[in-house]
């Protein structure tokens, strides 16, 4: 799904994150939910803040399958791309903590360039266990779902 490059675009994409996850069987509250609505916020705000081309968008991907849950958050800015460690910050600064949670919570995260067009990828992957809302509908877990296509 494509979004303005605004702090109201990331905030947008990680309600639908949130949403999309409690229609899926992983309720509002539950870990779940929590943890990669946080990664989602920290991937977006990154995307508004260093990947930002004045006039371009940024799109957001989250799939599910086999129990394995990826977002993907891509910008037109190939230049700026997140160190492969992120770095230790300064106790007093107000940000550059973003990749550090994403690290901290991710089973797994990482940058890979955009296909075939400008800019780049930036991922994150949570791996968890089938369960669900028993009011929600429930997806199989062998069956890739996405809200991009």
């Amino acid at each position: 799904m494509r979004f303005t490059s605004t702090p109201r675009g990331a905030r947008l994409a990680r309600r639908l994150v949130s949403h999309r996850l409690h229609d899926w069987g992983h309720p509002y509250t539950t870990p779940v939910n929590e943890t990669l609505t946080l990664i989602t916020a920290e991937l977006t705000a990154n995307a508004v803040r260093h990947g930002h081309v004045p006039g371009r968008d940024f799109l957001l991907q989250l799939t599910l399958a086999e129990g394995t849950f990826r977002i993907d958050v891509t910008d037109t800015r190939a230049e700026k791309r997140p160190p492969a460690t992120p770095p230790v910050t300064d106790s007093l600064s107000e940000s550059g903590r973003g990749l550090l949670l994403v690290a901290a919570l991710a089973d797994d995260w990482g940058v890979s360039p955009r296909r075939a067009a400008p800019g780049k990828t930036v991922w994150g992957v949570l791996h968890v266990r089938p369960q669900g809302h028993p009011l929600t509908r429930r997806v199989p877990p062998d069956r890739r779902t996405s809200i991009y296509s």
